[in-house]
């Protein structure tokens, strides 16, 4: 009888989590349903139904299309080709960020990550005015560059190398170098060591950073924008030009449905890799591997990444720097002048508006991601079913599927009772915390699942509600890490274009619209301007990435 009781006294508590846990799923389901999966939904529906019929006979129709077989082929291409660059330059620099200690080390790790938040519009022309024709990399040694593709992977190397640096280098950190000895101990050669015992156990992570590489490179669209002109297109550029140009719902909604379909199954790829990294070696605190380089070799790598970093990373943020201070007079704060007078007459304000509204929207779109993230994130700590890794999956989904869509599927679906909101200003951060979101959750859920459910389950038995518990136990254990949570995700906010470029209005254009604008006229001032509102962006994001890493309670380095 008195084992009957404690068993039904153990149960009481899980099935309280259970229910909790759904409660809590409830508005993060809410939201993505009304603010993400209705709005692409109603691009779909607007483009291939007609008259109350389904024309799904469209599918095909478009995909004969010679023109978008091309873009599909170069789609794939060029993120297969971009996630192979990444990986062969960021894996060493994963290593070090890993196994090195040296000075600077907490400073180089926001200055890599900067590059993941900054508006792509501005990094492609950063890319353009570097190698493209009379760039200052084109022609040197005597190589002239393929300005197009060359211009367009090495970009991309620009901005995932952090996510190949974070990913790989968190878990490498982690695994204790004494197995490794030990094979070497036993008459394993140094490379024979690392292919057996360390590879294996990294895998999982290099799968995962390469995934979301691909993934990222896969949807890209501001850098091919810029960079690819009328030859090259990816699945996100072309669902722009289909929609913005030519008026076609139907093809962009077709060629939506194939991009939803090709982030799914990237994204189940992913979450398998997950799994698979969750159950790797033994790992060690972070701090027990870093060591100061030792020896010639481990020197010459260690400069090798730097400069690596220093030429692919930094160089390019310096060429926004030199052009937003390069006027017609000299070097000078000329541009940066400009930005307080609206003479160019392409915005209804002046441009240096656009900083203050990006802040603002930042800020609410960063409280709308750590509330749904971090709900999202508290739900899916338990043990991990069929429901949460599909509910994890949904988080995931604004990652990847089309940003145009979204943005414009915002006007298309949002604008009836009860959900007319084309005029009113929440429509922006909205969008933008449909990104946050995922950061939010990928860096709040590790520390969730550290807390040791045991405490929870006392809470619980000694009746405690679950607001409480999350009070009491949680939120002191992770109130760190929702810092950094929201700090990631205002910094996401800040960057974002795809989206925003549709429903961001004239009179309170965000940065990176107002940048996309004024590259878009021709004009030394105006393009002086684009780079002045650039650099303001860089530095805003260095900032708070800075004061991120200085609030890291762990040295992963993860996301």
């Amino acid at each position: 009888m008195d084992l009957a009781r404690t068993e039904v006294a153990e149960a009481a508590p899980r099935r309280r989590g259970s229910a909790t846990r759904l409660w809590l799923m409830a508005l993060p389901v809410v939201f993505f349903a009304v603010f993400f999966a209705y709005p692409v939904a109603a691009i779909v529906a607007r483009g291939l139904e007609v008259d109350g019929v389904w024309r799904l006979g469209r599918i095909g129709e478009v995909l004969g299309q010679a023109d978008i077989r091309h873009v599909l082929w170069f789609t794939t291409w060029q993120a297969l080709a971009s996630t192979a660059l990444t990986l062969l330059i960021a894996l060493p620099g994963a290593y070090v960020f890993a196994r090195f200690d040296f000075r600077g080390k907490q400073v180089l790790r926001a200055v890599v990550t900067v590059p993941f938040v900054l508006p792509t519009v501005v990094v492609g022309t950063a890319f353009l005015a570097l190698i493209g024709r009379g760039g200052l990399l084109d022609g040197l040694w005597g190589v002239r560059l393929d300005t197009t593709v060359w211009a367009i992977l090495l970009a991309h190397v620009f901005f995932n190398y952090a996510v190949v640096v974070r990913t790989v280098g968190g878990l490498w950190s982690q695994l204790d170098p004494r197995q490794e000895e030990a094979a070497r101990m036993l008459g394993a050669s140094r490379f024979a060591a690392w292919r057996t015992v360390t590879l294996p156990a990294l895998s999982p992570a290099v799968a995962a950073a390469a995934l979301m590489v691909f993934l990222f490179t896969f949807t890209s669209f501001g850098v091919v924008q810029i960079l690819g002109g009328p030859t090259f297109s990816t699945l996100e550029v072309e669902i722009y030009r289909q929609t913005s140009e030519i008026f076609d719902l139907a093809t962009a909604a077709v060629l939506t449905i194939i991009q939803f379909v090709a982030v799914g199954a990237i994204l189940s790829v992913h979450a398998a890799t997950v799994r698979r990294r969750e159950t790797a070696l033994r790992l060690v605190a972070p701090e027990t591997t870093a060591r100061r380089p030792r020896g010639a070799g481990q020197w010459a790598l260690l400069t090798g990444v730097l400069a690596s970093i220093a030429v692919l990373l930094v160089l390019p943020l310096g060429v926004l720097v030199q052009r937003s201070l390069d006027t017609p007079g000299g070097f000078g704060l000329g541009y940066y002048r400009a930005l307080a007078s609206d003479d160019g007459g392409i915005f209804l304000v002046a441009p240096i508006e656009a900083i203050g509204n990006s802040l603002e929207y930042a800020l609410a779109a960063t409280a709308i991601a750590v509330v749904i993230g971090g709900l999202a994130a508290a739900a899916l700590t338990g043990r991990a079913g069929r429901l949460v890794r599909g509910f994890d999956a949904l988080l995931m989904l604004p990652l990847g599927v089309s940003a145009v869509t979204v943005g414009f599927g915002f006007l298309i679906a949002l604008d009836e009772p009860p959900l007319d909101l084309r005029s009113s200003w929440i429509l922006v951060p909205l969008a933008q915390a449909l990104v946050g979101v995922p950061f939010v959750v990928r860096t709040m859920l590790p520390v969730l699942r550290a807390v040791d459910g045991r405490l929870r389950e006392a809470a619980s038995v000694l009746g405690a509600s679950p607001w409480r518990v999350w009070r009491e136990v949680d939120l002191p254990m992770v109130r760190r890490a929702l810092l950094i949570a929201a700090g990631f995700a205002f910094a996401v906010s800040l960057g974002e274009f795809g989206a925003t470029v549709f429903i961001a209005r004239p009179d309170n254009p965000t940065l990176p619209v107002a940048v996309a604008r004024l590259l878009g006229r021709a004009g030394d001032l105006n393009y002086g301007q684009a780079m002045a509102l650039s650099t303001i962006l860089m530095v805003v994001c260095a900032v708070a990435l800075l004061l991120l890493e200085r609030m890291r309670t762990d040295r992963t380095g993860e996301f």
